[in-house]
């Protein structure tokens, strides 16, 4: 896809978020767990009801589901359609060629893609990232007798991969694929990354609407990096794991412009709020948490693009050049850029982006000053631009990738 189309893209893209924003509610929120502002805005999907994308798996409340979303626009491309590596590299100013040797970024996800290696050997050789360090294992970590397969999560399964590979070509990717998509086998998977040594694991699934759909104690390894997405439904549509303390949670935003300026705003779709769920209960707050309108944990921590990526995949039925969107897109995104950073066994968490100074979070994140994922009372849990809790934004976070110093 050429620059002026993908300007044209997102700039759609961007209308889109005005009109919702445009409809919201003007109620302000109160005590988390208790306002109507703490209540989820919709059951159907807003991109579903829109027609914009169809999720390659099931969305279940409360079950275990992979987040990829299959654009409508642009169906099955014999060349490249949405944003590349190259695109992404330079938006966010990332040292992509010269670090992350020696890191090991885990990704955890469901069932077998038996074509998981050649569809990454083609995406990186499309984009010239070299030859991939990269193993697969079943989740008791073996090199065979992997799971059966399913089509569904085929396109996750790819999606993961590539997008680490987009941010940081030169870490190491172990793929751990669960046998099935239910608490008990993902969570052996999130053990067995860690027992492989992993030093960062990326989870680009969600349980809709559930606080207690995985073990939190396979989600708090001291010296790991866990990242979630924060689900594709919109404002206070959370879940774990993305919503556990442990987890770093990971919003999205729509990408425009291109390396002469770039500019970002809220993927309207991104989720992100309070972990309460719109209930009286919710994932305790982080000690270093320290937002006013959520006594549970706050979501999201951060954020990267999530809408109208490239995607090489052939066995989610898909059969080549795909566009692809959703938080599953800048969850792999932001686990590459901690191994660029290649310091995972300092971190808790996403306790550095909630601690930064104001300068630094300035200079080392990018602001998203504009957009929403849902009707919060222009309050910051759901509103970019706020500034009633300084940069900070549930759809977006603290921001999106500036180099690598704020991670």
């Amino acid at each position: 896809m050429n620059g002026s189309a993908k300007l044209l893209v997102s700039l759609v893209a961007a209308l889109a978020i005005a009109a919702c924003n445009a409809g919201g509610s003007s109620s302000m929120p109160g005590i988390a767990g208790q306002s109507s502002a703490q209540r989820r805005s919709h059951s159907m999907p807003m991109w579903q009801a829109k027609g914009l994308a169809h999720a390659a798996c099931p969305q279940i409340t409360g079950k275990p589901t992979c987040l990829v979303l299959i654009e409508s626009k642009g169906g099955i491309n014999l060349t490249v359609a949405g944003w590349t590596p190259s695109d992404i590299q330079n938006r966010y100013n990332l040292p992509s060629s010269s670090k992350g040797s020696g890191q090991i970024v885990a990704i955890v996800d469901a069932y077998d893609n038996p074509n998981v290696a050649s569809d990454l050997a083609a995406y990186r050789s499309e984009f010239d990232l070299g030859t991939a360090h990269f193993k697969k294992y079943n989740q008791e970590g073996k090199k065979r007798n992997y799971p059966s397969g399913n089509s569904m999560w085929g396109p996750e399964i790819d999606l993961d991969v590539e997008m680490v590979s987009a941010t940081c070509p030169k870490c190491t990717i172990y793929l751990i694929e669960a046998n099935g998509a239910d608490e008990i086998d993902l969570d052996t998977a999130e053990a067995e990354a860690v027992k492989l040594g992993a030093h960062i694991i990326s989870n680009s699934w969600i349980c809709p609407g559930s606080n207690s759909c995985v073990d939190s104690s396979d989600f708090d390894t001291k010296g790991v990096v866990y990242l979630a997405a924060s689900g594709d439904s919109g404002y206070n549509e959370n879940g774990n794991p993305e919503s556990l303390p442990t987890v770093v949670s990971v919003g999205g935003t729509v990408l425009s412009g291109g390396p002469s300026g770039w500019s970002e705003t809220v993927w309207e779709f991104a989720g992100g709020g309070c972990s309460s769920n719109g209930g009286s209960s919710g994932e305790p707050k982080p000690s270093w948490q320290h937002d006013p309108d959520c006594t549970y944990r706050t979501d999201a921590d951060v954020s990267a693009v999530a809408w109208n990526v490239a995607e090489y995949d052939t066995y989610g039925g898909e059969g080549g050049w795909v566009t692809v969107g959703g938080t599953s897109v800048a969850t792999p995104i932001n686990a590459g850029v901690f191994g660029l950073a290649g310091n995972a066994s300092s971190q808790d968490a996403a306790k550095k982006f909630w601690t930064l100074k104001e300068k630094s979070v300035r200079n080392e994140l990018h602001y998203i000053s504009s957009g929403a994922d849902g009707s919060c009372g222009d309050a910051y849990l759901c509103t970019a631009g706020t500034k009633q809790f300084g940069d900070y934004s549930g759809p977006a976070g603290w921001g999106t990738p500036n180099g690598i110093k704020a991670y």
